[in-house]
């Protein structure tokens, strides 16, 4: 396991839990902590989840190849294509602050997996090699009041094929 990683990671996770005690407590003194109230809030949760996601990877032994990458001109885009040893995959982040609209992973819609789908089907065809073995995964990244963000990896969550 690369040590490094497991570093960054716990920093990170150690970071999120006082920023989760912290909003406890302004919530407690009636402070306004409202972060979706904010213009760009939702883009920023985002790229944070994303920071999380990767650092939980490479803590896992993956080796990360590519973030955020937009592979063609037909909108789709890679938020993470990592090798999980033999096995290239491609990971699509979902980061929710709230439980109110289900948890993260069911935000990955029909939509949206045929544009990751053809992303990915881009990308195979510009890496130089024959018969990679791919999956796509979608990560999970969950808030809770009282810890932070919470990384859950769904292997070959969905396929390229009915």
């Amino acid at each position: 396991m690369n040590w490094w990683a497991r570093i960054v990671y716990g920093a990170l996770v150690w970071r999120e839990r006082r920023a989760a005690q912290r909003a406890k407590r302004g919530r407690a003194t009636g402070a306004d902590s409202n972060q979706a109230a904010r213009p760009g809030a939702h883009l920023e949760t985002g790229r944070h989840g994303e920071r999380l996601v990767y650092w939980h990877l490479r803590q896992a032994g993956y080796t990360v190849v590519a973030r955020n990458r937009r592979p063609g001109a037909g909108g789709g885009e890679l938020d993470i294509v990592a090798w999980d040893g033999p096995v290239l995959a491609f990971i699509e982040v979902k980061t929710r602050t709230s439980a109110d609209a289900g948890p993260p992973e069911v935000a990955v819609l029909p939509k949206q997996r045929r544009r990751i789908l053809q992303s990915a089907q881009t990308y195979l065809r510009r890496l130089d090699r024959r018969d990679v073995s791919y999956r796509f995964d979608i990560a999970s990244v969950s808030w809770n009041a009282d810890a932070g963000f919470a990384v859950r990896v769904f292997k070959n969550a969905f396929r390229d094929r009915p």
